[in-house]
């Protein structure tokens, strides 16, 4: 059973900056998609950026180009988000989240996701 699990939200204020790490275990394949999701009060879930593996290419929201970064640590099976130059707007918990398939969506059908870490900045 794959299990995602996000650690280095917390709060902020607006330019400041913040690191997510997504460390999963229990992979039997290998992942063909891996992406970061947030969900504000009140508001749906969005994609905020994604990660083709085999490629390395990356692709984010247009709300977050040029401010945040998506990578990963292929030894440590790790995903990060480096969040720059941060918004009251950013403020939403963010989940991790991984998907089998090369179905050429950056942000649709993914199947394991984490439990969330919290990310708040203030104004």
């Amino acid at each position: 059973q794959v299990q995602p699990m996000e650690s280095g939200g917390g709060s902020v204020q607006a330019g400041g900056s913040l690191r997510l790490s997504c460390a999963a275990s229990g992979y039997t394949y290998s992942p063909a998609y891996m992406a970061w999701f947030r969900q504000a009060p009140g508001k749906e879930r969005e994609g905020v950026a994604a990660l083709h593996l085999r490629s390395g290419s990356p692709y984010y929201t247009d709300s977050v180009k040029g401010r945040f970064t998506i990578s990963r640590d292929n030894a440590k099976n790790t995903l990060y988000l480096q969040m720059n130059s941060l918004k009251p707007e950013d403020t939403a918990m963010y989940y991790c989240a991984s998907k089998r398939a090369y179905d050429l969506s950056w942000f649709r059908n993914y199947n394991y996701w984490g439990q969330g870490t919290q990310v708040t900045v203030s104004s």
